[in-house]
């Protein structure tokens, strides 16, 4: 299990998506249990970097969210 901190932000692209970008500018594109996000929340999120995953925002790696706190 992985944790990355960072902010989150909402793409409108295909009906929307959530993305981290972490500190040093590391883009990961959000599933599982997300929800009560919002814009601009900062947030640590645990789980996994799913590498055999694609997702339609290719705005970085798929992580897989299995909790989330919010910072």
């Amino acid at each position: 299990m992985s944790k990355l901190v960072g902010t989150v932000r909402r793409d409108d692209l295909a009906g929307g998506l959530w993305i981290l970008e972490t500190a040093d500018g590391t883009r990961y594109q959000l599933r599982g249990d997300v929800a009560g996000l919002s814009d601009g929340l900062k947030a640590q999120v645990e789980g996994k970097v799913e590498k055999d995953v694609m997702g339609i925002g290719m705005v970085g790696p798929m992580f897989k969210v299995d909790k989330l706190t919010r910072l």
